[in-house]
């Protein structure tokens, strides 16, 4: 009792400290130390090789159901790069159905048939075939894919559809200035990712009922600050390169920025309005549904579950080991993994036992220096970190007092 009254207080005087551009609260430092197993103190005092940053967001609910959103920090920092890897999805897929929403004047919706040509990258039009071939192609196909279990194709295809200008248009004008998304995962240069494809909308009768034409992005990007990140790399032609890895054109999403597309989806009256995505209720449903649907919960597409079992996205609790997830609990999340990043954002309800909160994260597991050689410790190391932070904050939260924990989660938000 005496730690949770001292957390308590520790969040309503939380005491920010670190240099500028770092956001840190001690107290969260604290109260992770005082319950951390030696593996975890271990990573917690080395932040120059794990390159961690940790959200912990709480969420109080008044008796009305309104939720009351507040953030602690460990070592948060905008201008730290990591690899957001899959995490650029996230925001894509939403800008996807922002996109489609004038269009459907045309009598198109997300289930549409949505094609995409090979107008001016022939690559890319033979992922779009592989891609769809366990379901109609339409964007509410492809954004189920990308949560549920990361698909990559499926992320171009929207990459497509949305386009490279109008995708980092938006990011600014809702604030995230630091956030940039350069890039498709295939391998393209610099300038064959500002071009986009034609893409045709065909109704159930196979009919076309628009067409998008190929499109350029013209606007220049920042790229003075450089990043380097290891000590040696493989190039695309598995050529050793002894110098680190050169990611300064690469995709980039600071962890808060990710944090806050997270809740402005699931909770947009939490955020102001200038960071609310421009979506309907029916398409926020759809994307919180998909958001914490499993693989074996789904039909089309259907998943083998040997290789797609259901914590395969999970980290915060479940990823390590492979972990039952309980019925009662639910992840809203998004992850991403790559070059020895593992980035989490994740928004876990209780719904038996009133428990929610925010949790965002992000470590660095590559002990040689080695980027690009598939040699990470994902396993032993960065799921275990995931899955210690999520139980010790899950644990923290049962047994934390609430005004309330009999809640519908999406009221009132």
């Amino acid at each position: 009792m005496r730690s949770i009254v001292l957390l308590f207080i520790v969040f309503l005087f939380p005491g920010l400290s670190g240099h500028a551009q770092t956001r840190h609260n001690r107290g969260l430092e604290k109260f992770i130390r005082e319950r951390a197993s030696p593996f975890l103190k271990g990573i917690l005092d080395n932040p120059d090789t794990y390159r961690y940053q940790l959200i912990y967001t709480r969420i109080d609910r008044n008796r009305a159901n309104q939720p009351r959103f507040r953030s602690q920090y460990l070592r948060v920092d905008a201008n730290e790069y990591f690899n957001p890897a899959s995490m650029v999805k996230l925001p894509v897929a939403i800008l996807a159905l922002e996109k489609l929403s004038p269009l459907k004047k045309y009598g198109i919706n997300r289930n549409s048939t949505m094609l995409t040509d090979s107008s001016c990258c022939r690559q890319t039009q033979v992922l779009a075939d592989t891609s769809a071939a366990d379901g109609k192609p339409s964007i509410a196909h492809y954004i189920k894919k990308i949560f549920i279990v990361s698909d990559n194709d499926a992320y171009n295809r929207l990459y497509e559809f949305v386009g490279q200008e109008t995708i980092n248009r938006r990011l600014q004008e809702m604030g995230y200035r630091h956030s940039r998304i350069t890039r498709r995962f295939v391998p393209m240069n610099e300038e064959e990712n500002r071009h986009t494809n034609a893409i045709r909308f065909l109704d159930a009768e196979g009919k076309l009922i628009f067409h998008q034409p190929a499109a350029y992005n013209p606007k220049p990007f920042d790229f003075s600050k450089k990043i380097l990140i290891g000590n040696v790399h493989y190039d695309r032609n598995d050529s050793l390169i002894h110098r680190p890895m050169d990611f300064t054109t690469h995709n980039n999403m600071p962890l808060d920025h990710l944090r806050q597309i997270l809740q402005s989806v699931l909770f947009p009256n939490s955020v102001a309005s200038d960071k609310r995505f421009r979506i309907d209720e029916d398409d926020r449903e759809f994307l919180r549904s998909c958001m914490q649907q499993l693989p074996s919960e789904s039909s089309s597409p259907v998943y083998d579950t040997t290789e797609f079992f259901n914590s395969y996205t999970k980290f915060f609790f479940f990823r390590d080991g492979k972990q039952p997830i309980p019925a009662s609990i639910r992840s809203y999340n998004k992850s991403g993994w790559s070059y020895g990043f593992l980035t989490e954002v994740a928004y876990i309800v209780d719904k038996e036992k009133g428990v929610e909160f925010i949790l965002s994260g992000v470590i660095y597991v590559n002990s040689d220096g080695v980027l690009n050689d598939d040699k990470y410790e994902y396993e032993g190391v960065g799921y275990r970190y995931f899955r210690e932070i999520g139980e010790m904050v899950y644990q923290y939260e049962s047994g934390r007092k609430r005004k309330s924990r009999d809640f519908r989660i999406f009221a009132l938000n």
